[in-house]
């Protein structure tokens, strides 16, 4: 299944607008802030689908029945790039424990290229909820190796994929590989070039959140 936020008129589109407008993208500060809020928001589109307990909750007057959700996720973020987008997530889910993976792009001469997954942090995933966070989905190709990589740490009962912008093709190959998966995202933009950016996108997430890498 897949929620994609800017189909319903919202805050959110002027995040989204923001992280790629070509001048305000320009302030560092305001595009990692504004990756953040999106992630604040799909945390909360998250939220929805939880399983909540009921608990109460004493105040100085009284006492209050409420739900709280079950159980804390585990946030998972693909580095540098998904930073930002995690740091919104765990905003709102403030107690949830956090995995780190990194993958990146290793370019040949015919300008093809191969993804590749080095580093993984993890804690123990068996019957957790898994957030796996990524600002772009291109390909899909990092998102599902990563989510692989991470499956060595156990099996999640939940999978949600928190993405600011994604392709049609790379959102379709991460629906086919990964069916287990709920994805809530952005935008997606239909055209993916042959050297797998997406148009109109935002560029390189990590450049512009971090800095332009060598």
């Amino acid at each position: 299944m897949i929620t994609i936020i800017d189909k319903q008129n919202s805050v959110c589109n002027r995040f989204i607008a923001e992280i790629r407008d070509v001048v305000i993208q320009k302030d560092r500060m305001r595009f990692n802030r504004n990756l953040e809020r999106i992630g604040e928001i799909i945390a909360y589109e998250i939220s929805k689908k939880l399983e909540y307990i009921p608990a109460q909750i004493q105040s100085p007057l009284g006492n209050a029945d409420t739900f709280l959700h079950a159980e804390e996720p585990v946030v998972a973020t693909v580095l540098r790039a998904g930073l930002p987008l995690h740091q919104g997530v765990v905003n709102y889910f403030d107690g949830a424990d956090s995995a780190f993976i990194s993958a990146y792009r290793m370019h040949h001469k015919d300008h093809q290229f191969e993804i590749k997954v080095e580093y993984v942090s993890c804690p123990n995933l068996e019957g957790r909820v898994l957030i796996l966070c990524d600002p772009m989905i291109a390909t899909g190709a990092s998102m599902v190796l990563c989510y692989k990589a991470l499956l060595a740490h156990g099996k999640p009962s939940k999978v949600y994929v928190a993405a600011a912008i994604g392709s049609e093709q790379g959102v379709d190959y991460v629906r086919k590989q990964m069916p287990e998966a709920r994805i809530i995202i952005g935008a997606v933009d239909k055209e993916l070039t042959a050297k797998s950016y997406i148009v109109p996108g935002l560029g390189d997430a990590g450049d512009l959140a971090f800095g332009t890498k060598q």
